[in-house]
């Protein structure tokens, strides 16, 4: 199992040819209080950096994109009916969808965590 992050800053916990995926702590903070989330349907496939879903903030609200080309298997209820999930667990009960990758190879392209940790401190 291995985390990988992107510049847009979503998450994906990836354990064999799924991939978990939701924002970060960065992006929950620049959001503030999420109160709506809209997610992908299952079944849809979506190619990488394409809009997969919005989160809503009373501040703004934001695109979730893409990170990976695949096929949405499954999406978070929970997060649905309760976006502050995305606030409150982020890495954790606040994920937004499961992707069963297209093209494992896309990962390369994504940021280690610490990558991710230097890349968002300047962001």
């Amino acid at each position: 199992m291995s985390i990988k992050y992107t510049a847009d800053h979503e998450w994906l916990q990836v354990e064999g040819d799924i991939a978990t995926v939701g924002i970060t702590h960065h992006a929950q903070d620049a959001l503030g209080d999420v109160v709506f989330v809209d997610l992908p349907a299952v079944g849809a496939s979506i190619d990488a950096k394409a809009v997969a879903g919005v989160v809503e903030s009373v501040k703004a609200a934001a695109d979730v994109y893409m990170p990976v080309t695949g096929e949405i298997l499954e999406v978070n209820e929970t997060l649905r009916d309760d976006p502050s999930l995305a606030n409150t667990d982020p890495l954790g009960a606040g994920w937004f969808f499961k992707v069963k990758l297209s093209n494992p190879a896309e990962l390369d392209g994504l940021m280690d965590e610490t990558s991710y940790t230097a890349f968002s401190a300047n962001a």
